[in-house]
């Protein structure tokens, strides 16, 4: 029998660049184990529009922005009952987003200071997930997903900038070790079709959090 996911607390937290398919991710892994999602506010930030057209001028902003929402969404995660999913976790905003654009020169130093307090504060209020999944992908599938997805401040990104961010996520999953890591070739990766593909991903999870998931059956 499949244990009930609300009498256990655990927590996914799904990484990965832009286009990598981490709400996808989190969809499939709500649809298939009753997991409880929990969705990066990407639309909700007032600077983002922006941002995107003057990265040095809202760049503070925009990152201090997602800093505390994302500090909010992890205090309503370690809250929640049950097992819970995070499409892109508060690290990756620190250490992969705002750390690329204070590389760039967007960010200065005061305000970067200022910002990595924040951060340094943050870390010792929320625990870390259970398991790390980060989604890895090449830049043309980056590109060709941002492309797809259709959101239209994304078409104009840089395509040096998601080369940094690509760079910062590999040198920050290496260096992860606050939880178990599943690392994800996402290129070629079809678990919503597919049904072998689906059947490995669900399995490299189970192998990993064990007690939390049953294997459904399916429709």
């Amino acid at each position: 029998m499949t244990p009930e996911p609300k009498n256990i607390k655990r927590s996914i937290a799904i990484a990965g660049n832009m286009g990598a398919g981490k709400s996808t991710l989190v969809d499939f892994l709500s649809r298939t184990y009753g997991v409880l999602p929990f969705y990066e506010p990407n639309e909700d930030n007032p600077y983002l529009p922006d941002f995107y057209k003057d990265m040095k001028r809202w760049s503070f902003h925009s990152q201090l922005y997602f800093l505390s929402n994302k500090f909010r969404l992890h205090l309503e995660l370690d809250r929640a009952p049950g097992v819970v999913a995070l499409d892109r976790t508060i690290f990756e905003d620190a250490e992969i987003f705002a750390t690329a654009l204070h590389d760039m020169k967007h960010m200065d130093n005061r305000d970067w200071a200022t910002y990595w307090g924040f951060y340094q504060s943050i870390l010792d209020a929320i625990r870390p997930p259970d398991l790390m999944i980060y989604l890895r992908c090449s830049m043309r599938t980056l590109r060709k997903r941002i492309k797809l997805r259709g959101r239209e401040m994304e078409q104009d990104v840089p395509l040096a900038y998601l080369k940094r961010l690509d760079s910062l996520y590999e040198k920050w999953i290496a260096s992860y070790d606050m939880s178990d890591v599943l690392i994800l070739e996402t290129d070629n990766l079809d678990y919503i079709h597919d049904l072998v593909h689906r059947l490995d991903v669900m399995k490299r999870i189970e192998a990993v959090l064990p007690a939390e998931f049953g294997r459904p059956g399916f429709s």
